[in-house]
């Protein structure tokens, strides 16, 4: 299948931007909905986000020309990594006209993060346009487990489905996220890793983080990447894989070789809240209503757009981003205690993970 390239590198060379502990802006999540099929207790518990939640209203929410500009800015400071999420981006209409038009700007990674609800009915749409990868979200393979856990009563089969249409469609390997609670979902680690041991995927196990308010989070329903990691050294062959790249947040396992054949599958842990990696952040995020985040764990965020409805140019803009990433010294992981997990922060459902 062909597929769109970037446009060629005529552009002028980034700009680098550091912030307070001399982190580079390097990647851009892009929240382009708060809304969201799935109610997972985690980021979207229905007891908050229920029939009466008021979400954005659609004029509140960036267009996909806003979206576009912003992407091309930041493009300018040496982003090279967008990442679409929401909410649930393939609630999104017309999501491929996004991705194409991000497709034109130089030398820039498109990958996408969903629960994979709708993933096989758009998965050839979304590569055609140029997305390169989706990660996807998949809890549990026990149905009644992931059922529970999404309180939609969605089935693991029909996003399994997804997961072979997007790679199938080109979008692979897949990234397969699971959120581990304890007393919830860990006792099927094992399990799920054994499912994409002989696959080009990769499952990344995440420790359950205390992101946004609404979610009850407690430290003792946090199964650690240790935890998690000795369970499936007990019962599978693995052995360490260094970072691809700085910043890359998942501690990476591949499986030992048997009779000289190396499984294809690969194993991530993310221990954002035993091990935090704030050292080697080189992400911004960008809310569904424009504003920019720098932390995942932040409680505000600088408004991108007023300026941008109001008319301002791009270095105006430019120069705003600018600010808020050299003034950055977020380290929100490495200063957790009691006190802090108690602040308000942004809901994970209008920035993403």
């Amino acid at each position: 299948m062909s597929r769109p390239t970037s446009a060629p590198s005529s552009h002028r060379a980034p700009e680098p931007l550091h912030d307070q502990f001399g982190r580079p802006l390097r990647d851009l999540r892009i929240s382009i909905t708060d809304r969201c099929n799935f109610r997972c207790s985690y980021c979207m518990p229905r007891e908050t986000f229920g029939p009466d939640f008021a979400f954005l209203p659609r004029s509140a929410i960036l267009s996909f020309e806003e979206i576009s500009r912003l992407a091309r800015i930041f493009a300018t400071f040496g982003v090279r990594k967008i990442r679409l999420t929401g909410g649930e981006p393939l609630l999104r209409s017309d999501l491929p006209v996004l991705i194409a038009e991000l497709r034109t700007i130089p030398d820039l990674e498109i990958a996408m993060t969903t629960n994979g609800a709708l993933l096989a009915a758009h998965a050839q749409a979304l590569a055609e346009a140029g997305l390169d990868r989706v990660t996807v979200s998949l809890d549990s393979l026990d149905d009644a487990t992931f059922r529970a856990m999404n309180d939609a009563n969605f089935p693991v089969a029909k996003v399994r489905q997804g997961i072979e249409a997007a790679l199938a469609a080109g979008l692979g390997p897949v990234k397969i996220n699971a959120v581990v609670r304890a007393g919830i979902n860990d006792d099927g680690v094992v399990a799920m890793a054994r499912a994409f041991r002989d696959t080009p995927h990769t499952v990344r196990f995440i420790e359950y983080m205390d992101v946004g308010t609404s979610n009850g989070w407690k430290l003792d329903e946090v199964a650690s990447g240790q935890t998690i990691l000795d369970q499936l050294l007990s019962e599978l062959p693995l052995e360490p894989v260094p970072p691809a790249y700085r910043g890359e947040v998942a501690k990476r396992w591949r499986y030992a070789l048997s009779n000289g054949v190396r499984p294809t599958g690969e194993i991530g842990i993310i221990t954002s809240v035993t091990q935090p990696f704030c050292d080697d952040c080189t992400r911004a995020r960008l809310s569904a209503e424009g504003k920019l985040y720098t932390c995942l764990f932040a409680s505000d965020g600088v408004d991108l757009r007023a300026p941008l409805r109001d008319g301002a140019s791009d270095e105006a803009i430019a120069a705003i981003v600018r600010s808020a990433w050299r003034a950055r010294e977020d380290r929100y992981s490495q200063l957790r205690s009691d006190a802090t997990a108690a602040l308000p922060k942004i809901e994970m459902s209008y920035i993403g993970g």
